[in-house]
């Protein structure tokens, strides 16, 4: 296509066989051209945290592509809390992909961390949808200022591995809108990404590719996307219904089969040809945007890859979450003489991403070991021991016996020379993939055990851990004084750990997801993965830290933890509230001050909270609706500045399928994490009382309770010669007892003083609008 190119117009030139056969692939890789009317083919790759370019344009497969940056894993990213970094990332994929030819990054993966035994986990950012929506929208930013396009998936309630193409998620509305849709909603709002790809999975009951109010009513029409909508990979099970719910692009191309399910259906009326034009222009406007970039073409990998295994390190280091330090181990302060022990097979061949269809293939890697031996001062010794085999993953057969394991037995002597002992743990790859879930969330029994024994022979042991989902830590984290939980962030981070241990760098990154005591805590152990082909998300809206802090649970580390070389001090809140939700105009400002109190430069990242204690239904006792990372000089302040609207303070009502303000008290509170709450505040807002939905299902109550229903119903019901009520009403006893009958029930009771044509007509006076929620809901 030309930059004159206009697609409307080429769309009125295709045939029909044209119009279907460009709402499939060409290749696996690649969309349909159509040669005589000058329509190129654009391509396609895998890109969370870098590029995954196959050299051939229909090669399958998730080994041998052309060589990228491996930046940190969206899991390592989402603790950074930094959405500025995040759109830096994504600027150099973007960068990267135009320099091999790709139009558009399928990516960023923002699915919530559901259950943390999710095996795709590290592909997504939190548990939390405000902060994954925040660094998906910076990311798509990032990779669209380069000229290229991103995919953001998979939408929707895409949560787990097992049987993931075939399982149904059962959820109710108010769980999607509170949980699962927002980060898909902030990205697709503020970012306007080129495409949203949907998931493989059903919601309850329908194929993703195939949910009419997922796809149309919800993405389109709420929200106003006008990008393309594409399936995963093999995600669509029928194209023509796909196509009539809003999916146009099938990738990769089922040719022959697809393409001819549609004209068929065209031809015997089975599908409006304008639904077929809508998809095609859609993919028309994308090829046209991908031909019409104007952005600087990029000449070699030799232009940016240095500067982007730059940017990766210092990614890498913020990412980083200190999770304890006793004693103040970190960073490492030694002298002439000393001896560092390494040990772990992990510093030599780190584990630096996840296995699946994001696995890159690095410019370079860094070690652990390589550059800490780089960075050491002047004659202090970094000597190293395997500790254990680099496949070490076996957890019913660890090595029990630290006398049956000569590398084990040669650690422990390296540990007992040494001034302190840098233990590199880690998940290996066979535990944690695209593909399958986590049977558990430990370490492998060889590392625990080997740590344990470091222990023995020195006191200053750090934990340096790579692992794509969380791990519990309950069993061995008393064996060490620190731990460094690096995530898999990406190949430079050796570069970023000897950073981080020597002090070059300040820890700044913050939980995205909470570090539970046990697998069995977690919110969705009795629910996980499901079985007979349904998973059903009983927990509801209480995912994650919501879940802990409502049973005041004791976890291991909370949501939004995470220490510093430094400290902070919180003081002067205000809060102001202007505006009245019903003019649409309320403003709630929440402001702070944050003060560097220690002698080192750092972050802090500073959360804010809200919690509603009286609501007509169950809600969280605080969520996240605010955060900013601020830099801070030592004894410098700075300003954290919040601005809340009526959302922030809603619920989503299933009985109003609306988001409903509840007028009353919210409680606000700042601090490091859900459960280092440094400031408080409670204010009033006042906002029109949410009234009851009224049909025959309606209760009694619920009738009176709704002035204009009320006044219906004791018009219908009358009064007596001296103006009592009659019937029902005249009885205050049976008002209590049978106040929670439906009116369509209480008809057919005596003396009530309605009939079923009474309710008829009081239904029809208050006729609720069409539920097209539940016509999306197939019986189960």
């Amino acid at each position: 296509m030309t930059p004159t190119s206009d697609a409307a117009r080429l769309l009125a030139q295709m045939t029909l066989e044209e119009k279907a056969s460009l709402c499939l692939g060409s290749t696996f890789w690649c969309t349909a051209p159509v040669p005589r009317l000058g329509i190129p083919a654009v391509m396609l790759a895998d890109g969370p945290h870098g590029l995954r370019r196959q050299p051939g344009t229909n090669q399958p497969g998730v080994s041998g592509s052309l060589p990228a940056t491996c930046f940190p894993t969206a899991s390592a990213l989402g603790s950074s809390w930094n959405p500025d970094l995040v759109r830096r990332v994504g600027a150099a994929i973007g960068t990267e992909a135009r320099a091999q030819g790709v139009s558009v990054v399928l990516g960023p993966g923002i699915n919530i961390k559901r259950s943390p035994l999710c095996g795709r986990n590290f592909e997504y950012y939190s548990e939390d949808p405000l902060l994954s929506g925040a660094l998906g929208a910076a990311f798509v930013a990032g990779v669209q200022s380069q000229g290229v396009g991103t995919a953001v998936k998979h939408f929707a309630v895409n949560n787990q591995e097992t049987d993931r193409l075939r399982v149904s998620a059962d959820v109710d509305e108010r769980t999607m809108r509170e949980i699962y849709l927002p980060a898909f909603e902030h990205v697709v709002t503020e970012a306007r990404p080129w495409a949203v790809m949907c998931a493989y999975n059903r919601v309850n009951g329908v194929h993703a590719s195939e949910h009419q109010w997922l796809l149309s009513d919800v993405l389109r029409d709420e929200w106003g996307f006008d990008g393309l909508v594409m399936s995963d990979w093999g995600a669509v099970h029928d194209r023509v219904a796909a196509l009539r719910a809003g999916l146009d692009l099938e990738m990769p191309p089922n040719i022959g089969i697809s393409d001819k399910a549609v004209v068929t259906a065209v031809h015997e009326g089975r599908l409006d040809e304008a639904v077929l034009d809508e998809a095609a222009l859609r993919l028309l406007r994308m090829v046209e945007r991908a031909s019409n970039a104007d952005v600087p073409e990029v000449a070699s990998a030799e232009a940016y890859e240095e500067a982007h295994h730059r940017l990766a390190r210092a990614a890498a280091a913020e990412c980083a979450v200190l999770l304890k330090n006793e004693d103040g181990v970190l960073p490492l302060d030694l002298t002439a003489g000393q001896t560092i022990a390494v040990i772990g097979a992990f510093a030599v061949a780190p584990r630096f991403q996840g296995a699946g269809s994001s696995r890159v293939n690095p410019t370079r890697v860094d070690s652990i070991l390589d550059e800490m031996r780089a960075a050491a001062p002047e004659r202090v010794d970094i000597a190293y021991a395997e500790g254990y085999p680099l496949d070490a993953g076996d957890h019913g057969e660890a090595l029990r016996d630290r006398h049956a394991s000569p590398l084990a037995s040669e650690a422990v002597a390296l540990a007992e020379r040494a001034s302190v002992v840098i233990a590199c743990l880690a998940l290996p790859p066979s535990d944690e993939s695209e593909g399958f879930d986590r049977r558990h969330l430990d370490l492998p029994g060889e590392q625990t055990d080997l740590l344990a024994e470091l222990a023995e022979v020195n006191p200053n042991v750090v934990v340096v851990l790579a692992n794509g989902g969380t791990v519990c830590v309950t069993s061995w984290e008393r064996h060490c004084k620190a731990v460094l939980e690096c995530w898999l962030s990406g190949q430079a981070a050796g570069g970023a750990v000897a950073d981080l241990l020597f002090g070059r760098a300040n820890p700044s990154g913050r939980l995205a997801e909470t570090v539970p005591v046990r697998l069995q805590d977690t919110p969705a152990y009795l629910n996980f993965p499901g079985e007979a082909g349904h998973v059903r998300y009983g927990e509801g809206v209480f995912v994650g830290y919501r879940a802990y802090d409502a049973t005041d649970r004791e976890v291991s580390y909370p949501f939004g933890h995470g220490l510093s070389y430094t400290s902070f001090a919180y003081t002067d809140l205000n809060v102001t509230v202007t505006g009245r939700p019903e003019d649409g105009d309320l403003l709630v400002t929440v402001s702070c001050t944050i003060r560097n109190t220690g002698d080192r430069a750092g972050h802090e990242v500073v959360q804010l909270y809200v919690g509603d204690p009286e609501a007509q239904v169950a809600r969280p006792v605080r969520e996240l609706k605010g955060f900013t990372k601020l830099h801070l000089q030592p004894g410098a302040s700075g300003t954290a500045t919040f601005q809340l609207g009526a959302r922030d303070l809603s619920y989503w009502s299933s009985a109003w399928r609306r988001w409903v303000l509840e007028g009353g008290q919210f409680d606000l509170a700042v601090g490091a994490s859900s459960r280092d709450l440094r400031l408080a505040a409670t204010i009033d807002v006042t906002a029109p009382a949410p009234l009851p939905r009224l049909d025959g299902m309606a209760t009694l109550n619920e009738w009176l309770a709704h002035p204009e229903g009320s006044r219906a119903l004791r018009e219908t019901i009358g009064t007596d010669a001296d103006g009592n009520p009659r019937g029902i009403l005249s009885d205050p006893e049976r008002c209590v007892v049978e106040g929670n009958f439906p009116l369509s029930t209480l008809a057919t009771f005596p003396g009530t003083g309605f009939d079923h044509n009474a309710v008829d007509e009081l239904t029809r006076r208050f006729a609720p609008q069409a539920d097209p929620w539940e016509s999306a809901r197939p019986t189960l």
